[in-house]
């Protein structure tokens, strides 16, 4: 699919065949890393990173110290998560994105058959995150970002085709394609939708140096309109 409009210099958009998949030396499963920054950081030094990960059998998460993690089913029948000493939490394609430490022993279990999962990671001294499901449906409809400061913008389509036009560049996105806005403007995304698509949206924001780094998160965008709102795995 081509853009249906100039792109803003600090933006670009990563196709699903552009990605390439990596398998975990375990044999667990394989991961497509999405964008990282900074640009070429490997798993120890990274900034922020977005990827999206295939879960073939059950086994522990990667340890991240210092960083949290958001983490969205996206297909298959969904992961029993047990997170530190905490009580065994269900993550499906119909719940929320669930937020937690990456840095916290965390066991997965498969309910069902193997799962795709969306991760987004930020480094918690530096960076902080959102993540937001959005699904549209009809001509038209607005999500806003009051009061983000986000340094980047993610817009990842799952399902469908959409045309997002953030107010100085339009894009359409198929599935399993990222637009990434670098420093976006306080603006509203008019979202419109070839008939019904699910989107997800990470909003990454870097923290001021004598910023609360105990926080891993942000207020999630506001949705206007007919949208659903949040209704060994690098």
């Amino acid at each position: 699919m081509s853009e249906g409009g100039a792109l803003p210099l600090a933006a670009q958009v990563i196709r699903a065949a552009d990605g390439i998949s990596m398998p975990w030396k375990d044999g667990g499963g394989a991961t497509r890393e999405i964008c990282v920054h900074p640009p070429g950081a490997g798993l120890d030094d990274f900034g922020w990173r977005v990827s999206i990960a295939t879960v073939a059998s059950d086994g522990p998460f990667s340890v991240f110290a210092g960083v949290e993690r958001t983490l969205t089913v996206l297909e298959g029948d969904g992961l029993r998560l047990v997170i530190g000493a905490a009580a065994p939490v269900e993550q499906r394609r119909d719940t929320a994105p669930l937020s937690f430490a990456a840095d916290t022993p965390t066991h997965a279990s498969l309910i069902g058959a193997a799962v795709t999962d969306l991760n987004v990671m930020t480094r918690r001294s530096d960076w902080r995150h959102a993540v937001t499901r959005l699904c549209v449906e009809g001509p038209t409809h607005h999500a806003t970002r009051p009061g983000t400061k986000a340094a980047t913008v993610l817009w990842l389509c799952h399902r469908g085709q959409v045309t997002i036009d953030g107010g100085d560049g339009v894009v359409q996105l198929g599935p399993l394609d990222t637009w990434v806005v670098e420093s976006p403007p306080a603006t509203r995304w008019h979202i419109v939708p070839d008939g019904t698509a699910e989107l997800y949206l990470a909003e990454i924001e870097r923290l001021p140096a004598s910023g609360d780094s105990t926080s891993g998160r942000h207020e999630a965008a506001g949705i206007e309109k007919k949208v659903s709102g949040p209704g060994p795995f690098p």
